[in-house]
């Protein structure tokens, strides 16, 4: 007991001095260094640490298998957030002295503070699965990456599934939300589809943390929507399946998004959140291919894993390791063109915009099956916008649907105008794609 209490307290000091305890390798002018914005305390903790995990032990296994990214390896540390976009900025201001290729900030809210501060200080910005999804255009956002799908690829997909169990027109779909940047951004797309096929979008926004939707859901009871679309994260996510519970909506007719779709958002309902759905972002809750097993010999096996080796494989914590691979990825892209050796952040960000990753990469990754090919252009910098649903039988995931691509038809003028106003407010010239090589 006095063990643990011993170090919850240091966890504690750290995590207000904004650094997480044992998450820290040190940096010399031979490595790569790579910040890490965490939250592994408050309400966000349940979601954010699985991710954090991941990356770290991903950052861990190039190190100690590969001898870093073609053998110059990688330092990084560890930043406790919060989920706050004050104290994001924060970490990230600390951080940026010691010249990193990149920062995952987790959040949307603090992607939104950091876009201009980024392009300022050529520091690539990404954002696996989530940020402004307008950032798609590279032209405009040049040190933007949503890599893998914006929650404008979500809500489009989302809808694409439930439209074919049955016209929409007169049905009601309601979006519970965590009211912040990260809750809204799916909106503008939704509105779209509202008015293209006919149904109703009721938007039910819930305060942080998101511990109080008592009377959102006493609205979804009155209202019965055909569907509830839950952008939720952290405890609201627990919340929003165990409110569900009481008012007897069925979880069959739920979906949430990528972000909202882990364990931590059901396990504690078990049987009882049986049924209910959400996207999943290329991979599930795989914990058995390649990458998995070089993880548990070369990290774990050693005594240097960041978490438990049983939860290898949970769904955020995939989430997290594919999002230091695609850092990798581009420092080993922009290395092919600068060579074998610590490269820099405007360089990563070439790296980043230039990323290939086929079929071939993927399993040479030992990550297939859980990502799609990726390839990113000045024009595109999502590179892969495909999803698709798994559903908690009371103990695990499951696959319950074949894949989908986001509607460009829709969704590319969309990001394209929602970009151009960004550079009028901006006064940024946009890039000439046909330029960029």
């Amino acid at each position: 007991m006095k063990q643990r209490l011993g170090q919850w307290m240091k966890a504690s000091v750290l995590a207000l001095a904004g650094v997480s305890a044992g998450s820290a390798v040190a940096q010399s002018a031979n490595e790569i260094f790579v910040p890490v914005l965490v939250y592994r305390t408050g309400a966000y903790a349940p979601n954010g640490t699985p991710w954090a995990n991941g990356f770290v032990d991903y950052l861990k296994l190039v190190n100690e298998r590969d001898g870093g990214v073609n053998k110059v390896k990688l330092a990084f540390e560890e930043c406790e957030t919060g989920y706050a976009t004050d104290r994001g900025v924060e970490c990230y201001e600390r951080l940026k002295s010691k010249k990193p290729v990149g920062v995952n900030p987790l959040s949307t809210g603090i992607t939104f503070a950091l876009t201009e501060k980024v392009a300022a200080d050529k520091i690539p910005l990404f954002t696996t699965g989530y940020g402004r999804s307008e950032s798609v255009d590279g032209s405009v956002f040049a040190w933007n990456f949503p890599l893998m799908g914006t929650y404008w690829t979500a809500a489009d997909i989302l809808v694409q599934h439930v439209s074919k169990k049955g016209s929409l027109k007169g049905k009601k779909i309601a979006l519970v939300y965590h009211d912040s940047p990260y809750g809204k951004e799916p909106i503008p797309v939704l509105e779209e589809h509202a008015k293209k096929h006919g149904f109703e979008l009721l938007k039910l926004p819930v305060t942080h943390p998101g511990v109080e939707q008592k009377s959102q859901w006493l609205q979804i009871r009155q209202a019965r929507p055909d569907y509830v679309f839950l952008w939720g994260w952290g405890v609201m996510n627990s919340t929003a399946v165990k409110e569900a519970i009481a008012v007897s909506y069925p979880r069959l007719q739920m979906y949430a998004v990528w972000w909202a779709a882990a364990e931590p958002d059901v396990v504690s309902s078990e049987n009882s959140a049986k049924g209910y759905n959400g996207l999943a972002l290329g991979h599930s809750a795989e914990n058995d291919r390649p990458v998995h097993k070089d993880i548990a010999k070369f990290v774990y096996d050693k005594g240097n894993g960041t978490g438990k080796k049983e939860e290898i494989g949970q769904v955020l914590y995939n989430r997290g390791m594919i999002s230091a691979a695609m850092v990798v990825e581009a420092i080993r892209t922009a290395q092919k063109k600068h060579g074998n050796r610590v490269v820099t952040g405007e360089e990563v960000r070439w790296g980043a915009e230039n990323l290939n990753i086929d079929a071939a990469r993927v399993k040479a990754m030992g990550m297939e099956g859980m990502i799609q090919p990726i390839k990113t252009s000045c024009a595109d910098h999502e590179g892969a916008r495909s999803a698709r649903i798994h559903t908690w039988d009371g103990k695990n995931w499951s696959y319950t649907s074949e894949w989908y691509s986001s509607d460009q038809k829709m969704l590319a003028p969309m990001v394209k105008a929602a970009a151009a106003k960004y550079a009028a407010d901006k006064k940024i010239t946009p890039r000439d794609c046909s330029k960029e090589k």
